[in-house]
């Protein structure tokens, strides 16, 4: 997905919350800008998709909430909000707003070629705030490529890439999938979103 500016005042989150209910995009506030959200590629969508699915499977029998690109996540001890492509909360302190989650545990990106370097950097800064996240993972919309942040118990974050052949470990929600899993019948030659 491609982050646009919008040229207007900043907002406060109340006028963020009022004026995007009746947008027919998604925007995200960071530091009190609008930034529009536009379309992906094919490949972005269902890969986003698959690993919704089967994060919601997985925890299906759990009071875990798993998101899409639908649900705003704030940033903590911000006035910032984002969409991540999927997003998981297991804490009960996000059960009581219908609007966003602050706390989740795992957020996963689907890079696209226009976002990478914010994902990776700007967008992970500011994820970072979150004290239970666990798990960031950043997927590769174009060949079979994933690279996990992980923060351990010391609170460090180690980076492990996986590719083809992997098991990708989310320890964030107990899980544990074959890479393939995710890019079964895709087209991996690279494009542009």
């Amino acid at each position: 997905m491609t982050l646009v500016k919008e040229n207007f005042p900043q907002l406060t989150p109340e006028e963020y919350f009022a004026w995007e209910e009746k947008q027919l995009e998604k925007h995200e506030l960071i530091n009190g800008q609008v930034y529009a959200m536009s379309g992906g590629s094919v490949n972005h969508s269902r890969i986003a998709i698959r690993f919704a699915t089967m994060v919601d499977t997985h925890l299906d029998a759990s009071n875990c909430i798993t998101g899409n690109s639908d649900l705003k996540v704030k940033i903590v001890g911000t006035n910032n909000y984002t969409y991540p492509d999927v997003s998981v909360t297991c804490d009960n302190h996000d059960k009581t707003t219908d609007q966003y989650i602050t706390y989740p545990c795992l957020i996963v990106e689907v890079l696209s070629p226009s976002t990478e370097t914010y994902d990776r950097g700007g967008k992970f800064r500011l994820y970072r705030k979150n004290p239970v996240l666990q798990d960031y993972l950043l997927v590769s919309s174009t060949s079979i490529e994933m690279d996990l942040y992980h923060k351990n118990e010391a609170g460090d974050w180690l980076i492990i890439n996986y590719q083809a052949g992997d098991i990708v470990e989310l320890k964030s929600i107990n899980l544990s999938f074959p890479i393939e899993q995710i890019y079964r019948n895709l087209n991996l030659t690279p494009e542009t979103d």
